[in-house]
Formats: C-alpha cells, structure tokens, sequence
C-alpha cells in the first residue's frame, strides 16, 4: 500500500495497516526512513541496503526529486515536500529510525516530527540552537539524537576523541590541538592551475568565513583574524607522500574548547585544507568583493564577466581591467595568480547569463563550470591532527600526529560522499542493533559512539594513520 494513495484517511489507520505488513515470521522489521538522496547520501543507502536483509530491515527514502541512476533495489522512494506537514509526518510515523541528510535548514522540520512521534534522529549536520530546543524533550523521552555524524563534523571528532581521551587517560596534559579538514581534487585529476575542484556544496566553497572573525587560542592568548585577511594567513602542512597543503582558520575553535574538553589548553587551531597558492589567488575576491552575498547587481542580466569585474574597479581612461586590477591589489604580472584569474575567464567578454544574482553567486555560477568534477575525475579528503602533551612524570613534551587520506572512485562516488554517508550509516546500525544505547542529543566525542564507528570504518579505507615523536627543543605549537 502506497502511503499517500489517499489522504483523506486517518493518520493512526494508515501506521498500523503499514505495521502489519512489515511483520515478517512473527517478526516485526525495523523501517528505516531517510530524508534526502543527494550525491553524500549515496554510500548511506548503499550500507543500509546492503545489510537490510540480514537485520530485517526496511528502507525508505524521501525527497523532492530522484535521480534514477542513483536508486538501489529493495529500496522504497517516497516523493514528497519535507516543508508540508502532513506528508512528513506519516513518513516519521511508520519509522523506527530517521536519518535527514538534507540540507542543515531542514533539519529543524524532521527534528520537529521525531520528537511528536518519539523517533530517534541522526543527521551529519552542525547541532546548531534549532536543534538544541528540542534537547530537554528528547531527553524526557528518553530518545537518542546524534548530529555532526559526517566528515567534518563527524570524524574530525571521533578521531580526535579517541587521541584526546587516550592522552588524557593517562595523565599527561594537553598543551596543543591542532586539526585540518580538506576536500580536495586527487592528484591524477589535478588538471587546473587552482589544483581544487568541487566535491561538496559550491556555495558553502565561495561563503566560506564569512559571518564573523575566525578567533582560536595560540599560547594562552586569544587570536582574531577578520575576513579580509583570512586568506593572507596560512600555515603550511607536509604530508609526505601526498604533498603539502596549506591551511586557513576556520570561523570558530574556541567552540571546540568544551566539545573536546580541553578546557586550558593553551593553543587551539581548527583550519580548511587547500593546496599551497590558492588561498592568496581566492583573496583576490575577497579583496575585490566578490564573495559578497548580501546585496543583488544592478542590470546583471547584461553584464559579461569581464564587466563583472570591472564593476569593483577605479576608471580609468586607457588601461585595460586586467592592468586595474593588477595594480588595485598589487599583483606582479608574473605572478601565478595572474595565470589563475586568466584561467577562470574572468576577464572574458562572456555574458555571464543570469538574470538576478549576487555577487557571490556570480562567482559561485562561474566557479562551477570550471571547477566540476568530470566524470572520471577523483577527488580526495585530507584530515590532518596535530596534538602536543607533557608527561607530567618526566616534564617531557610529545607530539602526536594523525592523518587521513581517502581518494573516491568517480564523480558520482565520491570520497567526501564516502565520508559522509559512511560514518552516518554505521552510526544507523549501532543504533538499530542496540550496540549504542546512550539516550538524549549527542555529537559523536563520546567513547560508546565513535569507538565502534571508526573501528568498522577501517573495514571501508577508512583508516587514520598515527605517529608520536619526542619534542627535543620544546617547539612552540
């Protein structure tokens, strides 16, 4: 029976005529809803699809619109609106578990129902003050809601936990922590001069620290870095075999403080991954304005992209936007940021093609025809930990070090779809088997959740690689 074949029934009816026929040998089977069948939620429903048959599970997933390619067999798909209230509703009523991967503003409308119907909920998004509200009704309920159960958020915590409790378990103090976060293009798809392509959400690419100063802690002293000269500061990183990157603050550490229990700690230092050169040639657009998202451009819908930029330049009666440009912010012509800008065709009397737009969705519009995935293109995430604790029994300071690399398969198989989906799904089944009984909102730093997470991870390439080492000179962090 369809759920929605007729809506004039009544809610309770439909629940149980639904239960009844998901008994199966006098066994109920457990109904697994996710909301959401984006390119991150594919290895979600993959596992979960895989398993179903073992554990007695059935899945259903919902969302505006499907992509046919991307559906997997014994697998229910349910087109619905998450705004409307009704259809969301009979959904979150037949399920034993919700998963939500749609997009962070949603979450509040699933949170909502899970609670009305006394569900349990895992999203891999920030457990932002939406969610938050509902904390003292899922704990009276006695319910379990995981959130930030992706990459990052997600593994940057369970792998950073699971340093932090062992250093603090045995007695040493923590002085430094220092973590980074990087989807990137793999090296043997690495065909343009900004060595980046998107594998994740554009617009988050193009807004990124943006809505404040990023603030962390460096030798005791809180540190400030405004959004004009996030991309002047970077501190550069050597993986090894896989290269070396830079890194550029991320908004907010100090959040991090109480979520880690670092409490103290005199350096905090949480970073975006890119590789070495981008970060300056991006603070051209910051510096230009380009990124700004709050204000729509006047007759945009004649405006080439060399016009584009144009617009945030001084006249001038003879030389050219490329000469402007260069000497408004000071870039020597030899520079490879030049080669970068010209790439992009920014400079291209190419109408840009939009009707009403910001800025930032200007350059979002261009970036994505010039930084997508290909088909056969991979991409690749980087995590990187560095932590520094003193042994308080011989005064001697180590640093431990921590480090994942994970390449994806094509542009529909992504590696940061890998590393959403997967931790999110194996999460789903600890929860479903009754391996992780905890009750109430969590973020996956507690040792009942990210120590199983991970250790079934390594089974799917997902494996951190650590190392310790002596600090000789008592190096600064």
């Amino acid at each position: 029976m369809k759920l929605f074949e007729n809506p004039a029934n009544p809610a309770p009816k439909q629940a149980q005529v639904v239960q009844r026929a998901d008994r199966t040998n006098g066994i109920f089977m457990k109904n697994i809803l996710i909301f959401g069948a984006g390119r991150s939620s594919r290895y979600l429903i993959e596992y979960l699809a895989n398993q179903a048959q073992r554990y007695k599970w059935k899945i259903r997933v919902a969302d505006i619109q499907f992509d046919e390619k991307n559906k997997f067999p014994d697998t229910e798909y349910s087109v619905l609106n998450v705004r409307e209230d009704f259809e969301r509703e009979a959904e979150v009523r037949n399920a034993d578990l919700v998963i939500s991967m749609l997009p962070a503003r949603f979450h509040k409308l699933v949170a909502q129902s899970c609670v009305k119907f006394s569900k349990n909920l895992l999203t891999a998004s920030y457990e932002n003050q939406e969610l938050k509200i509902f904390e003292q009704e899922v704990n009276e309920k006695g319910l379990f809601f995981l959130n930030e159960c992706g990459l990052d958020p997600g593994l940057d915590h369970m792998s950073a936990m699971k340093i932090v409790d062992r250093i603090k378990n045995d007695g040493n103090e923590m002085l430094c922590f220092e973590s980074f976060t990087g989807g990137l293009v793999a090296p043997e798809s690495d065909n343009n001069p900004w060595n980046y392509k998107f594998s994740w959400n554009p617009r988050n690419v193009v807004l990124a620290g943006q809505g404040g100063p990023a603030r962390f802690i460096q030798n005791g002293k809180i540190k400030y870095i405004p959004y004009n000269r996030l991309f002047r500061r970077t501190e550069m990183i050597d993986l090894g075999e896989f290269g070396r990157f830079e890194g550029y603050a991320n908004r907010d550490s100090l959040n991090y403080i109480e979520k880690y229990s670092l409490q103290g700690i005199p350096t905090i230092f949480r970073g975006t991954l890119r590789r070495p050169g981008f970060s300056k040639a991006w603070n051209v657009f910051v510096q230009l304005g380009a990124t700004d998202d709050s204000y729509y451009l006047e007759d945009i819908g004649d405006m080439t992209y060399r016009d584009f930029i144009n617009a945030y330049l001084p006249y001038h009666p003879t030389d050219s936007v490329e000469l402007k440009l260069y000497h408004y912010l000071n870039i020597p012509q030899d520079s490879e940021i030049v080669h970068k800008l010209e790439w992009l065709g920014i400079f291209e009397k190419k109408p840009i093609g939009l009707k009403r737009a910001t800025p930032a969705q200007v350059l979002e519009h261009l970036l994505k025809q010039k930084w997508q995935l290909l088909p056969e293109d991979k991409d690749m995430i980087v995590m990187w930990h560095k932590m520094e604790h003193r042994n308080p029994a011989d005064g001697k300071r180590y640093r431990r070090t921590s480090s994942l690399v994970v390449t994806g398969e094509n542009r529909e198989r992504t590696a940061m779809a890998k590393t959403v989906g997967l931790p999110l799904a194996v999460a789903a089944k600890l929860v479903l088997t009754d391996q992780i009984s905890l009750k109430g909102m969590y973020i996956p730093t507690h040792k009942a959740i990210y120590e199983p997470v991970l250790k079934e991870l390594e089974d799917y390439g997902i494996v951190f690689n650590e190392s310790e080492v002596l600090e000789e000179e008592y190096l600064l962090c």
